[in-house]
């Protein structure tokens, strides 16, 4: 599946996110895909203990490609380039484990998160399968580096696509886009999709329920932040009060690739279809209660 065209932040090698615009952007809905991204730099090949395939598995496979249809539709949608293991940008930017450097942290710095603790920080110590990425520990400087170069362009950029969405509109939905592995305490009645609003206070319930009904008319078994009620991205833009309003969305990566091989599978551009019919309701929606 092919994306729109794209207007890129910087040199296309170098660049940590892609901005897929619509010509006119005609309603107030941003899509982001924080975790999609796979340019695997060259060093973290060379010093991980994983191979790159085990690094990938905290990767949110083609959720930008599920999402391609937004800019056709009127809505712009972000992208990093970047992989979640290298930077993770639905975090603070300083969550950072002490046990995976080799000296200390500066006091300002979070080590004390439950994410820290899980080994999931904005530098992550593990992959989703719970194997340590790195050889040896690394240095802050190195964390900075990536923190400078990837998480703060990136938020610079949703921040900014906000802006200027509540500017033209009066408010803003933002929809943050991810893919979720299976789970064995969920085997028996898996969910397809979840949708996290942070229990009602990062999204109008309204918007919520609006983007469930959609979801479960076409078919799919939705369920509400369980168990993933929303990250960093979320819980930091979802403002209602300032009318900024965020609903993550977790799709069970089975309905649409091999997790195994990682993989796209047989259902992805059914997936894509169904998306882009929700992604045409947004557009269709009358978004005025929003308003604070």
């Amino acid at each position: 599946m092919d994306l729109p065209a794209q207007n890129l932040a910087g040199p296309a090698e170098t660049a940590p996110f892609v901005i897929y615009r619509p010509a006119r952007q005609t309603m107030p809905v941003v899509f982001a895909s924080p975790h999609s991204g796979q340019d695997y730099p060259a060093s973290l090949l060379a010093e991980a203990r994983l191979a790159p395939l085990a690094l990938r598995r905290s990767e949110d496979s083609f959720v930008d490609e599920l999402f391609a249809g937004a800019p056709a539709r009127g809505a712009p949608l972000l992208a990093a380039t970047f992989p979640r293991v290298w930077c993770d940008v639905n975090r603070e930017p300083w969550e950072l484990d002490p046990g995976m450097f080799d000296g200390p942290l500066p006091p300002w710095v979070n080590t004390s998160s439950p994410r820290v603790g899980a080994g999931l920080g904005t530098i992550a110590r593990i992959v989703a399968s719970g194997e340590t990425v790195y050889r040896r520990r690394l240095a802050f400087a190195e964390a900075e580096a990536r923190i400078r170069a990837c998480w703060e362009p990136y938020h610079a950029a949703l921040g900014q696509l906000i802006a200027e969405t509540r500017a033209q509109f009066g408010f803003c939905l933002l929809i943050d886009c991810h893919s979720m592995p299976a789970h064995p305490a969920q085997a028996a009645n898996p969910p397809d999709m979840v949708l996290g609003d942070a229990h009602g206070t990062a999204c109008a319930p309204r918007a919520t329920r609006l983007v469930e009904e959609v979801l479960i008319g076409l078919g799919y078994r939705v369920r509400r932040n369980d168990p993933y009620a929303g990250g960093y991205v979320t819980r930091h833009y979802g403002r209602p009060r300032d009318a900024v309003h965020a609903l993550q969305i977790e799709i069970a990566r089975a309905i649409y690739m091999d997790e195994a091989k990682i993989e796209r599978g047989a259902g992805l551009v059914p997936l894509a279809r169904h998306l882009n019919t929700l992604i045409g309701h947004l557009a269709e929606t009358d978004w005025r209660f929003l308003r604070p």
